[in-house]
Parts: structure tokens; C-alpha cells; sequence
């Protein structure tokens, strides 16, 4: 089974569209629905549902799914354990980082990646905005949420809640919001990214969901700034559970609304194409998924 063909119907899995896929890859929409064809036929199941106006998967291209995502991941598994052995995990690591995250959390994780890999050499480029690849000279950006560009390759790391915390200096100033509503009387530290304010804040309980515009008169563009903000008691934080991590362990944080969730937040590593898709990114990409799994699991246990 060619491997071109399982990338290429994830591809419309994730578009929804053969004409889109076709355009993101590059090629005729008819090869792609020859692609499709070839594979339901090796398959001998019906993948998609074909309507004029919609593409829809099967129960069983769903089920396939499932399996073809797995069964690619295993081949880079099998690609980068070949390369070990060859030793050929060296060069140049080309890394961004969001500031909080490469500050406070990855770096000990790239220092580890850069001693087991004694060839390997890392630059790394710490900021919250998603780096121009190109201009910036990036190979890979870790970053929460998923790439808006769809040509993008982006592999997910973990999924984590979020957090509401403060310092103890400020609850015994300002005291403990019970109930989300309450948040509106407290001066909530903000984040902006690109131009954009991320000011509401979303909660959900038995009784229903929340969601809340919270006022500050803090904002700032570096997350890393916006927690200092909030150990030093300046207001309460919405942060996801791997950035306040020691700071909860340490007791310099507390968490708050523990009786709500808030949506989770998924972590990505991004790479501009394939191409950028190196052993060494492999090799990075696995040592996160593991040591934010272990992170996680101590902080909040389950």
C-alpha cells in the first residue's frame, strides 16, 4: 500500500474537500480521486460518501483513519530508530519556542535532546508569535493550538486543561472567586498575540457553561511576563496546566475553580513541510510527548 496514498487521504480527511487537498499538495484533483479509488479498492471498502455538494467519511473510513494515522506514525518511529543506530542524528536544530514554555519549561528538555545527540547542535529562537520560517530560519516551532495554515505539518504533542490561578498574596488581599462570575470583580491577567486580546474565558459545570470577559490592567504579549504578573499577586491568571506547573508544586500559585473545567488547549510541534521533518525533529517530538505526559500525570494526577 503506498504510503503517498494514506498521506494523501488524511489530507482530505483534514480539508474535507478532494479540490482542496489536490490545491494544498499541489496536484489535479482527478490524481487525488485516482489516489482515493486506487486505495478503496486495495482496501475494498468505500472511504467517503460522494454527493455534489459534500464529501463525508464512512463508519469505516473513520475506523481506517484511526489505523492509517498509527500505522504512518510507526514508519517514522522505524525511521528515526534506523537513524540512531546510523548515528545520524546531528547538524543544525533550528527551534522556536514560545518565551514561557522555552524559559521556564523545554529548555532543560532541549538540553537533554542536545546530550543524548553529542553531534546535534541547537539554535533556538524564544518568542510567542509563530516565527516566519523562512525569513526567521526555523526548521520546527512548538506552539499551543493548531496551524492555521493546513500545508503546515503539525504532529500534537499533548492536551491539557487550563488553569485559573493566583498567588496567595492576592487571594488574602482580594480573596477567592467560588463561582466564574466572580471573575469579573477581579483583575484577570491578560495575553495578546498578533493584535488579538484573549479576554474571555470559558468554563463549564453540571449547571451549564461559562463564559466570561474578563478586564485587566495588565496585558502584555510574552506569557512569561503575564505569569510573573501573577506570582508577584498583580491579578489571577488563565494559563495551561505544563505553564504553572512548579509554580503550583511550589505553592507560589493556587489553582482556582477547581469545580469548573475550562476547554483544553492542545500543544503542537509545527514544521513548514515534510522536508523539514528530520530525525532530529523526530527525536525532539518524541522527548516532549514524554516529558509532558510525565509532567502532567505529577501535577494532576488522575
Amino acid at each position: 500500500m503506498n504510503t503517498s496514498d494514506l498521506n494523501l487521504f488524511i489530507r482530505i480527511v483534514e480539508t474535507g474537500s478532494i479540490t482542496e487537498a489536490a490545491k494544498q499538495l499541489g496536484i489535479t484533483p482527478s490524481a487525488v480521486s485516482s489516489a482515493l479509488r486506487r486505495l478503496e479498492k486495495q482496501l475494498d471498502i468505500q472511504l467517503f460518501i460522494r454527493t455534489t455538494r459534500q464529501l463525508r467519511i464512512t463508519s469505516q473510513g473513520e475506523q481506517f483513519l484511526f489505523h492509517c494515522r498509527q500505522a504512518l506514525e510507526s514508519l517514522e518511529h522505524g525511521r528515526i530508530a534506523a537513524h540512531q543506530l546510523q548515528g545520524k542524528i546531528s547538524g543544525k536544530l533550528r527551534l522556536s519556542v514560545s518565551s514561557d514554555l522555552g524559559r521556564n519549561i523545554v529548555l532543560p528538555w532541549i538540553d537533554e535532546l542536545a546530550d543524548l545527540h553529542p553531534t546535534l547542535s541547537i539554535d533556538l529562537n524564544v518568542g510567542d508569535s509563530l516565527s516566519d520560517f523562512f525569513l526567521d530560519q526555523v526548521d520546527v516551532a512548538l506552539r499551543y493550538g493548531r496551524p492555521e495554515d493546513s500545508t503546515m505539518v503539525s504532529f500534537h504533542i499533548a492536551t491539557m486543561d487550563r488553569i485559573t490561578c493566583a498567588s496567595p498574596d492576592y487571594i488574602y488581599k482580594f480573596g477567592e472567586p467560588s463561582h466564574p462570575e466572580d471573575l469579573r470583580k477581579h483583575n484577570c491577567l491578560l495575553h495578546k498575540k498578533d493584535g488579538r486580546l484573549f479576554s474571555n474565558w470559558e468554563y463549564m459545570d453540571k449547571s451549564g457553561s461559562y463564559r466570561i470577559k474578563v478586564s485587566s490592567n495588565k496585558v502584555s504579549n510574552d506569557t512569561d511576563i503575564v505569569r510573573r504578573w501573577a506570582i508577584s499577586g498583580k491579578g489571577i491568571a488563565y494559563r495551561s496546566q505544563i505553564d504553572v506547573f512548579s509554580d503550583l508544586r511550589s505553592g507560589k500559585l493556587v489553582q482556582l475553580l477547581p469545580d469548573y473545567q475550562s476547554p483544553p488547549i492542545e500543544l503542537h510541534l509545527i514544521c513548514p513541510s515534510r522536508k523539514q521533518v528530520s530525525p532530529a525533529v523526530i527525536a525532539f517530538r518524541e522527548l516532549l510527548r514524554e516529558r509532558s505526559a510525565q509532567m502532567v500525570s505529577i501535577a494532576f494526577p488522575a
